[in-house]
């Protein structure tokens, strides 16, 4: 028997610690976008440096863009793409299904 590539390739993604989390604050977020210090203010367990790595790896996957404007000083945001966005809409079932059956044995 083969594990299915699209699942493998799903769980390469979503297997690694923060990854869903922060995916999943952005989709909660207006506009799908938040700055670096409202995500790590809300993902308390998370530090600076992980926060930094795990958004850069999921704009390597093109989950999400970080965007630059160069206001008076420079601001930084983070928003979920069609395909972050597509992945999120994709978690609602899963997140379903563990309100359902969490405290179950």
């Amino acid at each position: 028997m083969q594990i299915c590539p699209y699942l493998e390739y799903s769980f390469s993604i979503l297997g690694k610690k923060w990854n869903g989390l922060i995916l999943h604050y952005l989709s909660l977020c207006q506009n799908g976008s938040a700055h670096f210090s409202e995500i790590k203010r809300d993902l308390t367990d998370i530090t600076p440096r992980a926060l930094s790595l795990k958004l850069s790896e999921l704009v390597d996957y093109e989950l999400i863009i970080k965007r630059v404007t160069a206001a008076p000083t420079v601001i930084i945001a983070y928003e979920l793409t069609e395909k972050g966005r597509s992945l999120t809409a994709a978690l609602e079932p899963i997140q379903k299904w563990a309100l359902h059956y969490q405290n179950q044995p």
